[in-house]
């Protein structure tokens, strides 16, 4: 059975210097230089499973890489950033910006406008209101105390009748 050659891999003058200037700064990440080195072996003609056993690492790895640097040949990125993981998807966003706008609008009112008994919001209390109001179908109290928090809420230090929460 007849292996497949890698495909190949010729860098510019100045791509090879810049690689290898990237390679030898203290700065430079160890992922980004052990990228960097793969692409740099490449270049000399070295197949996926010589680069491998010379830099201690999967053939997997080898092929990926070599196979993102040819992909990224034709696009105008930097050398750095043709060397950097994609941007990974992750899971897309539980609530609408309107729903969460709506909670910090709600934080903001006094809890006596929505006939709590209370003097100040706290996040269970925030939580069991917007669901039941159906604007948030299941929200924990947990997840609104990060959300206020990530806005920089403080609605249970505000006294609404001095000052707005959010002012």
């Amino acid at each position: 059975m007849t292996r497949l050659a890698p495909q190949t891999l010729k860098l510019r003058d100045d791509e090879q210097s810049e690689l290898e200037q990237l390679i030898k700064r203290h700065n430079t990440p160890q992922q980004i230089a052990l990228r960097g080195k793969i692409v740099l072996y490449a270049n000399l003609g070295k197949n996926n499973r010589e680069i491998a056993r010379i830099l201690n690492i999967s053939r997997n790895m080898v092929i990926l890489w070599r196979n993102r640097w040819l992909a990224s040949s034709d696009s105008k990125l930097l050398i750095s950033q043709r060397l950097e993981d994609l941007e990974r998807v992750g899971t897309p966003a539980k609530f609408s910006m309107e729903q969460v706008v709506e909670l910090f609008a709600l934080a903001c009112s006094p809890p006596e406008d929505y006939g709590r008994q209370i003097s100040h919001w706290t996040s269970r209390e925030l939580a069991n209101e917007i669901m039941k109001q159906g604007i948030i179908e299941s929200i924990s109290a947990r997840h609104v105390g990060r959300l206020l928090e990530e806005a920089e809420l403080k609605p249970h230090q505000s006294r609404y009748w001095l000052t707005p929460p959010c002012g």
